[in-house]
């Protein structure tokens, strides 16, 4: 008994010591660079790179070479992008957990930028959904750039004719969420009382337009300067989360949309009806090693003891999905709330403005100055 009890603690402590190596290995920062990136050699633009993990001043605009189309993919000219919490995450390098597939120590795509509008500059030679001049809207990789490229089949969709590319370029990966978290995973039907906690955000200010548009009834949470903004998008009430905490009161809800997780599971679940579904997609947690993840833990752990259904959810950008949120847009049932707009040389400070967590709606970044 005695040799098994210290080969256990043995085996702990190797244990305790190997996690101990793998946190100080991914929560490593190396320096910046000091030396200048080498000057592009072929034709140039201006993007956004960044060398480390850090602070908004380490994404830096930089000349570049201009990227050119393959024979399945079209050249974007871009025109507008917005911000998203995922781009000041990348930047960050936090929380550590997202290094394991960004890089340890330092980045290793040192691309920035997700969401954009634009028109299409040119196309390769097996290109047939989209032609030059086309203005388009959607999700890409390294966006925070005068050009991209992107394949034809990727997240990327013909604008509305009523959008601006300001709009246009709000809607990315906050709109995909709202819909899928709505649409798919909450399962809204008209005639629903559907909760938003976080409705004056980038997401939540989709989500209450998109479970309007199904025929719900929406009650928005937000703080008291912003009641006025969520009415003013469809929100049939408010509640002010300074003044009264919705898991306390009388009101059930058949779906809540949890964007914010700033109460336990067990109490959203009290305050929904027993055929309910409560989505949990990210939240403030700013858990350096997990972040939002300790709230999908925890619907993990408590949602088989609850009788409302507990889901969380990722969302994932796709082409069908850009669409059916274009079509809303044009239908005049979907539009962009924008909080700021910056001039492209001005992109690490509404980085900055996003990261405190009081935007209301959308932060957009022009990279061609609006005329």
């Amino acid at each position: 008994m005695r040799r098994r009890t210290k080969v256990l603690g043995t085996l702990a402590a190797l244990l305790a010591v190997g996690v101990l190596a793998l946190g100080l290995t991914v929560s490593y920062d190396a320096a910046c660079p000091t030396t200048a990136p080498a000057a592009a050699t072929s034709p140039t633009m201006k993007a956004y790179r960044y060398d480390c993990y850090g602070s908004p001043t380490v994404l830096q605009m930089r000349d570049v070479s201009k990227p050119v189309a393959t024979d399945s993919e079209v050249l974007v000219k871009v025109h507008a992008v917005s911000i998203n919490p995922l781009e000041w995450h990348y930047m960050r390098g936090k929380p550590y957990v997202m290094r394991l597939s960004s890089g340890i120590g330092a980045p290793t795509n040192d691309k920035i930028g997700s969401d954009f509008a634009g028109t299409v500059a040119a196309v390769g030679a097996a290109v047939t959904r989209f032609r030059v001049g086309d203005r388009v809207f959607g999700v890409g990789d390294g966006t925070f750039a005068e050009f991209s490229t992107m394949s034809e089949r990727d997240a990327i969709v013909e604008m509305p004719d009523s959008a601006t590319f300001e709009q246009a370029a709000a809607v990315g990966i906050a709109a995909v969420t709202a819909l899928q978290a709505v649409r798919d995973k909450g399962q809204v039907k008209a005639g629903q009382h559907v909760l938003i906690n976080g409705a004056s955000g980038g997401v939540g200010s989709f989500a209450v337009q998109i479970a309007k548009s199904y025929g719900a009834h929406v009650t928005g949470v937000a703080s008291t300067r912003n009641i006025d903004l969520v009415k003013s998008f469809g929100a049939d009430s408010v509640i002010d989360y300074t003044k009264d905490d919705f898991t306390k009161g009388t009101q059930r809800f058949d779906v809540i949309i949890d964007l914010v997780s700033n109460h336990s599971v067990r109490s959203v679940a009290n305050v929904m009806t027993p055929s309910g579904i409560c989505v949990i997609v990210g939240g403030t947690n700013d858990n350096r090693w997990i972040g939002p993840g300790i709230q999908s833990l925890e619907a993990l752990v408590v949602s088989p003891f609850l009788t409302p259904t507990v889901v969380s959810m990722l969302a994932s950008t796709n082409q069908q999905d850009l669409g059916v949120l274009r079509d809303l847009m044009q239908a005049g049932k979907l539009t962009s709330i924008i909080d700021r707009r910056y001039p492209m040389a001005d992109l690490p400070a509404a980085v900055e403005y996003l990261e405190k967590g009081r935007a209301r709606g959308k932060v957009i970044v022009n990279v061609v100055p609006m005329q």
